[in-house]
């Protein structure tokens, strides 16, 4: 395949279309996503995508705040930290350390509606690149098998899925991220220790660990009730 060719086909893959017809594909897709969540044998195996999440929301806020961002790491026990330099302390630093929790929500809110609205293509596409350039900030073994992972699923059913398939997996991994931030939120309220992110904010400003929790569990509401309006039509259909 030459090149003109090549980005030929990059370019069709990429661009948005119908969303597939029927109802019963974003049903299939909130089942799988809710199995994948609630069985913990997949859960240890898909959380790493909700971690790497995590860490570039850290990551993108931080720079979007005038942070330099240097790298991150998912640990083998799923867990992880993002590093940003600059000032140790200000509203920069408090963004950055904010933003992870609320990160697999809104992106998994996002990946609803642009599944659901023909673009899941084009979500897929923008994944994968962006799971690329974070390579270059990987800081152990482990986070490069984590990220290459999660590229190369994403790779393979973005480039040899069919329009319906691309479709239903868009749809699942943004309900996968959106219940796994919850579980995520939900654990780090009942059994946080020092250093996670709203022990961190805590010691960062005079609000304690439970006024940030409290923000995250907004959010995360917040974008419940995004992904369900958007929905509300298709699954009404079914009752």
């Amino acid at each position: 395949m030459d090149l003109p060719t090549l980005l030929g086909e990059i370019g069709d893959r990429a661009a948005p279309g119908p969303a597939p017809s029927g109802t019963w594909w974003p049903l299939v897709s909130l089942s799988l996503a809710l199995v994948a969540v609630l069985v913990s044998p997949l859960w240890r195996l898909l959380r790493p995508a909700v971690t790497i999440v995590h860490e570039l929301g850290h990551a993108v806020t931080g720079i979007l705040a005038g942070r330099r961002f240097t790298g991150f790491v998912v640990s083998a026990d799923m867990s992880g930290h993002a590093i940003t330099v600059g000032r140790p302390r200000g509203p920069g630093r408090v963004i950055s350390a904010w933003s992870g929790y609320p990160a697999p929500a809104l992106l998994g809110a996002v990946l609803i509606q642009v599944a659901l609205a023909g673009a899941a293509g084009t979500a897929l596409a923008v994944a994968l690149a962006a799971l690329l350039v974070s390579l270059v900030f990987t800081r152990s073994v482990h986070t490069v098998l984590a990220v290459l992972g999660s590229a190369a699923v994403v790779g393979a059913v973005w480039w040899w899925g069919s329009p319906a398939l691309v479709a239903l997996v868009t749809l699942a991994v943004g309900a996968f991220l959106l219940m796994g931030a919850w579980r995520h939120v939900l654990v780090v309220a009942s059994s946080g220790g020092r250093g996670d992110d709203p022990a961190q904010l805590a010691r960062l400003t005079p609000l304690p660990a439970a006024v940030w929790i409290g923000s995250y569990l907004l959010v995360l509401a917040a974008c419940t009730l995004w992904a369900l309006a958007v929905l509300a039509p298709g699954l009404r259909k079914l009752l």
